[in-house]
């Protein structure tokens, strides 16, 4: 993905924004505006005036994300900040204050933070625990939204009863269920001094509310930072409120126009109400640096019909280009044909595919396009879907590693066990127990007949390569630590998992990144509180021969830009999603999301509408349904494309008619008559 670039000279609305000296400032900043340049400008202006870059605080929604923007800004001022400047994700940034403070409000330094799988694995555990039903006596929440359900709870700072009832209405017959497994989750968690993501800005904002690490903090920072902001929740928002009760200016850059993220319990109102919540003034990005006027002639028509925004037309810097055209196919066979037929037109133009990319909804919504890339000989990558920390192999080393760590590791010891001959949820469950408590209990677990006879030689080899890779000589070298785990892993990756050299490369990558990091427990956290997307992310910058197309998620895409841009399945009940037309808050949710993935291209833009979906796509038979364009495509967006029709027809249509079949064919019955 391409980001935004420098750009040499401020305009004007950049320079006010940069240069604002009078108290908190919210910076709208439309897409490809120049977001990252200005913010860039504003932290080199605040050093270069005098401020401590210690007493710089930058929030960013990635690590990467951070140490740009702080690079860029040594670029333009000289000296390093990178050493002295604060910066990374709202998680990270609270990990880092818990382990200096934390302890001053019952938070031992040495806490070990959960990723999403992890707890998701501690609540469906609880759960059985607490649930005396017999199992599969009803269908019950899956372990996934058992974490989503709890996360908008404290994120959103609403009560369980009401997220229930607004977002979740198909289990709140479990509410009470459900409010003794978190309870049970919150009193597991303190007892084994594990903390989660949303422990992670609870307790920074309890930081805040303590007198004895108030005072700590007062002053702590001078200026905050922060990017993306129409991406932050209702408690991040309050923690923001919290620094500045503590002497802090916000400087908050963001675009109401691409606030996304619902589904994580961000909330579009944080960016419409900052100006009166931090009584700030409010600066204005328009001049758009990335796409052609005609581009965003249709992308500023999308957006005005959204019920509530941030007044704002993006004006093109760049000259006149092509209009963006509105593709629609007979289905989605010829949608991919379609999208196919330009993305080679382009190459042939001299626009390589890395400068390509097909944007959706949902990431099956890509499933028949990368059946016909693959029979063109298109090379692709894909974002969007499952997290590179979810994959099943890079699960099962991060879990060895946390035994490396913590030998008592609960949830670590119960997913390694079922990749064992012979063990299951069930017998995983009752080893636990023993396993976690001593690491010699292997032999009482043997004993008491806790492990069948197949199990035993997989189990002892677990242990070993545990016991070798926890060796005090190898406390400061956690690649050497993976490669002695690596003995017993890989073995696991060849028999359990399928396409094994594809899973090795990325153990292999793993362990590369690992050799950059100080300790095992310092890469156990960074990837946890900053998981890479893909290998992509621990590999560095593609070589300049990888040409490939990209494929994307719009919530993936967020951020890119590419010369050419194809958005896919723009009908209604795809986007916007039949799953998010509930209310008028989620209908312009969706609306910003096609806004996003308009605003992604630079050049050439084409939007595909397929007329029909057939119910089986991949069979034979011919069973369809009939579909109606995105309603946000009205005909006010319509009047800034150029429609094109892909052969909506049937094919057969061209063919000529013979007028005298029919005529022939009755005068054949009507001899057999006779």
């Amino acid at each position: 993905m391409f980001v935004d670039a420098p750009i040499a000279v401020l305009t004007d609305e950049q320079e006010r924004a940069v240069t604002h000296d009078a108290g908190n400032l919210l910076i709208v900043a439309g897409a490809g505006t120049g977001k990252t340049a200005t913010l860039t400008a504003r932290l080199a202006h605040l050093v270069e005036s005098g401020v401590d870059p210690e007493r710089i605080l930058l929030l960013t929604f990635s690590r990467r994300a951070a140490t740009e923007l702080i690079d860029r800004a040594e670029t333009l001022i000289g000296g390093s900040l990178a050493s002295r400047c604060w910066g990374g994700t709202f998680h990270a940034v609270a990990n880092r204050l818990l382990r200096r403070y934390g302890q001053a409000i019952g938070i031992a330094p040495d806490f070990t933070v959960l990723d999403q799988a992890d707890a998701a694995d501690l609540l469906a555990l609880l759960r059985d625990e607490h649930d005396g039903r017999p199992e599969g006596t009803r269908r019950r929440a899956r372990k996934d939204l058992l974490t989503q359900v709890l996360s908008r709870v404290i994120n959103s700072r609403t009560p369980l009863s009401e997220v229930l009832d607004r977002h979740y209405p198909w289990i709140r017959d479990e509410r009470d269920d459900l409010r003794e497994t978190f309870k049970a989750y919150t009193a597991r968690k303190r007892a084994h001094h594990v903390l989660d993501y949303d422990d992670l800005l609870l307790f920074w904002a309890a930081l805040h509310d303590a007198p004895q690490t108030q005072a700590l903090l007062i002053g702590r920072f001078e200026h905050v930072l922060v990017d993306e902001y129409q991406d932050t929740n209702a408690l991040q928002a309050d923690l923001l409120e919290g620094l500045v009760g503590t002497g802090a200016t916000i400087t908050a850059v963001g675009d109401d126009a691409q606030s996304i993220y619902g589904f994580r319990a961000a909330t579009v109102r944080n960016i419409l109400d900052f100006g009166t919540r931090f009584d700030a003034d409010v600066v204005h990005l328009t001049r758009n640096h990335r796409s052609t006027p005609e581009i965003l002639a249709m992308t500023n028509a999308v957006m005005a019909d959204a019920s509530e925004r941030h007044e704002k037309d993006l004006v093109a810097v760049r000259p006149a280009g092509a209009r963006p055209e509105l593709v629609s196919s007979a289905d989605e066979h010829r949608q991919s044909v379609a999208v196919c037929e330009r993305i080679l037109e382009h190459v042939e133009r001299g626009t390589p595919l890395t400068r390509q990319a097909v944007l959706f909804r949902t990431s099956h919504h890509s499933d028949l396009l990368e059946l016909e890339l693959s029979a063109r000989k298109i090379p692709f990558v894909k974002f969007g879907g499952l997290r590179f920390l979810e994959a099943a192999h890079v699960k099962d080393l991060v879990c060895v590693l946390r035994l490396v760590c913590n030998p008592v590791d609960e949830l670590a010891w119960f997913r390694l066990l079922q990749r064992i001959d012979g063990v299951g949820p069930a017998r995983a469950r009752r080893l636990v127990s023993h396993l976690a408590t001593e690491r010699n209990s292997l032999a009482a677990a043997i004993e008491l007949g806790l492990l069948p006879p197949e199990a035993v030689d997989g189990t002892v080899d677990l242990v070993d390569a545990i016991d070798r890779a926890a060796v005090p000589g190898l406390v400061n070298a956690p690649a050497a630590q993976i490669e002695c785990v690596r003995t017993w892993l890989d073995s696991v990756v060849g028999v359990q998992h399928g396409n094994r050299d594809a899973r090795l490369a990325d153990l292999d990558r793993l362990q590369g990144a690992a050799a950059l990091s100080p300790s095992l427990s310092q890469f156990l956290t960074d990837l946890t509180l900053d998981p890479p997307a893909s290998t992509g992310d621990l590999a560095g910058t593609p070589h300049l021969d990888d040409d490939h197309l990209t494929l994307s998620t719009i919530h993936s895409a967020k951020g890119g830009e590419w010369d050419v841009v194809q958005v896919i399945h723009l009908a209604d009940g795809n986007l916007p999603s039949d799953l998010a037309t509930g209310s008028p808050e989620e209908i312009d949710e969706e609306r910003r999301l096609l806004y996003v993935a308009l605003t992604r291209a630079r050049d050439h833009l084409y939007a595909h509408a397929p007329l029909r979906y057939h119910h089986r796509p991949r069979r034979r038979d011919d069973a369809h349904g009939y579909a109606q364009i995105s309603r946000f495509l009205t005909d006010e967006v319509r009047g800034h494309v150029d429609e094109v029709a892909e052969r909506v027809l049937d094919p057969r249509a061209d063919l000529p008619v013979a007028t005298d079949a029919v005529a022939n064919v009755d005068a054949l019955v009507s001899s057999l008559l006779d």
